[in-house]
């Protein structure tokens, strides 16, 4: 597992050409056939990666469902050393850690219909996503440098989602800043402490609550902007880092994972202009808000930051009304700016809905079958819950 970090070394399975799609240039050092002892297959085949969990019966089954049996061969040498990162299937090369291979994985988690596996879909949603963002940037200089993209424009497939990889490439110029995922910031650091509390004795002057509004003014910001573009990333505390420096430079946040945002189709095109953006996913445009902000509420309010308002509290670094004070004031502050029918939707919709939309994804991945639960998404299948926005909303 992730926290263990072990290394180990990928296997590799020789694919006819014709029945696999690159995108992209692979990376340098990208194994031919020869190389892993198959000489033979040099000029009909290429090699994807392959994660030693998903040798055996998931990939018999994967190249039975594909017809590649007897076409396919696994080498018999594994290759590159790697280890895993903050996702089991995503794991770097020991030798190249700002390139991350992300597997396809025979598991499930968060219910037995949530699976770690990676469609070919969603690769090349997550590239269409790159592009859209880069478009909005490109309309809102005042991001350029603070918001960071990993290039996730790289990968290959077989038409299986048990035969695919990408190739998430990280900005080359972090080796001089520090990179932590929002989600390890309440994790219990070593020598004692949080994680957050040692991130703001280095880069806040000590204070917690300093850091913890930088990161929801910067975020809030950029969450609006995009609302206001149509778009709602799932851009939870997993995909999203906090870059630190370097030395006491501003906070910078750095984005993974485009794929699976929600988009009103009548605000996009009426600001970037029509047009799939190339997304494979028909469920990723809409024509209202609904869909995109039942996904801001409950990736960048909920996940984001209320959760660390919550969890600051319980861990006394402040009184939870005062954490959700500042919550409630920058998201009020980043609304304002917005601006428009947008800024009036998210108050409608989070500032002053009585009830908000809440992630119901273990209902919909295990407890109830789709036909019963409703759930054409399990990652975004709601049901809702109290409004701790409101004044006075926050548990006592």
């Amino acid at each position: 597992a992730p926290e263990f970090h072990p290394e180990f070394r990928l296997q590799w399975l020789a694919l006819p050409r014709e029945s696999v799609t690159v995108a992209g240039q692979l990376p340098d050092g990208w194994p031919t056939p020869s190389a892993l002892g198959l000489a033979d297959l040099d000029r009909t085949h290429v090699v994807l990666p392959v994660h030693p969990s998903t040798v055996g019966a998931p990939l018999d089954a994967a190249l039975r469902e594909t017809g590649l049996v007897g076409a396919a061969v696994l080498a018999d040498w594994p290759y590159l050393d790697v280890v895993p990162t903050l996702s089991m299937r995503t794991v770097a090369p020991t030798a190249a850690p700002s390139l991350h291979l992300k597997l396809p994985l025979a598991t499930s988690t968060l219910g037995l219909r949530n699976k770690r596996s990676v469609k070919p879909g969603t690769l090349v949603d997550g590239a269409a996503g790159q592009r859209l963002l880069e478009a909005v940037i490109d309309r809102e200089p005042r991001f350029q440098g603070r918001v960071l993209h990993a290039d996730e424009t790289v990968y290959a497939h077989a038409g299986h989602e048990l035969l695919a990889v990408l190739c998430r490439r990280y900005p080359g110029d972090l080796d001089a800043a520090v990179v932590v995922p929002m989600a390890a910031l309440l994790a219990e650091a070593p020598g004692g402490g949080l994680v957050v509390d040692h991130l703001a004795a280095h880069h806040h002057g000590g204070d917690v609550i300093a850091l913890f509004d930088a990161v929801l003014t910067l975020l809030f910001d950029w969450q609006t902007t995009l609302f206001g573009y149509g778009i709602a990333l799932e851009s939870h505390q997993q995909n999203i880092s906090l870059v630190f420096g370097p030395a006491h430079g501003e906070l910078r946040l750095l984005l993974k994972d485009n794929d699976g945002p929600r988009v009103n189709s009548t605000r996009l095109t009426a600001t970037l202009g029509g047009g799939t953006w190339g997304f494979d996913d028909d469920r990723t445009f809409a024509p209202g808000d609904r869909a995109v902000a039942d996904v801001f509420t409950t990736i960048t309010v909920h996940l984001c930051a209320g959760a660390y308002a919550f969890g600051l509290a319980r861990h006394g670094r402040a009184p939870l009304p005062v954490l959700l004070d500042l919550v409630r004031d920058r998201l009020t502050e980043a609304v304002d700016r917005l601006g428009g029918d947008a800024a009036a939707a998210l108050r409608e919709r989070v500032l002053h809905a009585p009830e908000l939309p809440v992630k119901a994804m273990v209902t919909a991945g295990t407890l109830l079958s789709k036909e019963r639960s409703g759930a054409a998404d399990i990652n975004k299948h709601y049901t809702t819950g109290p409004n701790y926005l409101l004044r006075g909303g926050g548990p006592a």
